[in-house]
């Protein structure tokens, strides 16, 4: 487990930052669990390659950020959170919403601008919800979700309810000020937030060492009293152990807790990225050594859970779930122009 360091700021309290957590043995997980864990990244992968291709066909308009080589981020965290715990999360959120178990087909509709979408069409890639899911938006403002994760944690206070709120956001938006008065916030009242760092190493076109002062994300909460740990993104099992830790934290009042996931994203920021600021000798690095998916598919060989051909059949198995939900998307019909003025205001 981390090992923590404390220091007593002038008033008494101890502000608590978590150190970088020890290689230790694998974490146990079950053959069903690893399997599904596989299955979750597979989908969200499949899926965003199928986005990134009607986006080439100019079926998608607008911004399209793509999810690729992430996966384990949201797949280890749902894993951790339990019925009822919210989600919520900046404009990188297909893979969010494929996590918290929301319809291809609606995910797929959105993303191409027809009714059958989550959104009625009307959202697009980075603004859609379910609230049946508990999935409470991406969206386009960097760092705005901050804010409403917090105020969904404070809601779970004042219900006493015992649900977290899994509030993600990238290395960028932690640069944001609407972040830090979140992080004083949750930390004053003790709020039940899960503040997940994904770190995917460039914020748009910016590597991390040129826009933070202090690169390691997860002790940006140690003058709030926030504790923090940094996370292997690309280990989905690692995800989950840590996930489980801040949950547990939170849930007991003991406050939000800052995880930061060390990750990488293949594509550019967005579809419109060409991500010339990186060699594609570093990409392809972090593909042969350290995809999520690759990981986990090893251990499940080498575990024996499953055979290739097994994995094979899986794998043509999501194709077609994804296939269809392009399908579904293409049949869809676009949204009635009287649907402008709905969903616009709610009269009382």
């Amino acid at each position: 487990m981390a090992t923590k360091k404390a220091s007593a700021d002038k008033a008494g309290r101890t502000a608590t930052t978590a150190s970088k957590p020890a290689v230790g043995p694998k974490a146990k997980v079950t053959r069903d669990q690893l399997l599904t864990y596989y299955r979750d990244m597979l989908l969200i992968r499949r899926f965003e390659e199928k986005a990134g291709q009607l986006y080439g066909m100019g079926l998608i308009a607008g911004f399209c950020h793509l999810y690729i080589g992430q996966e384990a981020v949201v797949v280890g965290v749902q894993a951790a959170l339990e019925e009822g715990d919210q989600v919520i999360t900046g404009y990188r959120d297909h893979g969010h919403m494929l996590a918290c178990g929301m319809d291809p087909n609606g995910v797929m509709a959105e993303l191409t601008g027809r009714s059958g979408g989550y959104s009625k069409g009307k959202g697009g890639s980075m603004h859609m919800f379910s609230r049946e899911k508990q999935f409470f938006g991406g969206h386009g403002i960097v760092g705005a979700q901050v804010s409403i994760g917090t105020g969904l944690g404070f809601s779970n206070l004042y219900k006493n309810n015992g649900k977290v709120c899994a509030t993600y956001f990238g290395d960028g938006a932690a640069n944001q000020g609407q972040v830090y008065e979140s992080f004083n916030m949750a930390k004053l009242w003790n709020l039940p937030v899960l503040y997940i760092i994904e770190n995917n190493q460039y914020a748009m076109g910016t590597s991390v060492k040129r826009a933070s002062s202090e690169t390691e994300l997860y002790k940006r909460g140690a003058s709030f009293g926030i504790p923090g740990e940094q996370v292997d993104g690309m280990d989905v099992i690692a995800v989950r152990e840590a996930a489980a830790k801040a949950r547990k934290h939170a849930a007991e009042g003991k406050g939000p807790f800052i995880l930061e996931m060390k990750t990488y994203r293949y594509r550019g920021h967005s579809m419109s990225d060409p991500a010339k600021y990186r060699t594609r000798e570093e990409v392809d690095d972090i593909r042969s050594h350290h995809d999520p998916i690759e990981g986990a598919k090893a251990r499940i060989l080498e575990e024996k859970h499953a055979s290739e051909d097994d994995l094979k059949k899986l794998d043509k198995e999501i194709k077609e779930i994804v296939g269809a939900s392009a399908e579904f998307s293409k049949e869809s019909p676009e949204p009635d122009p009287s649907e402008l003025y709905t969903d616009v205001l709610v009269e009382s």
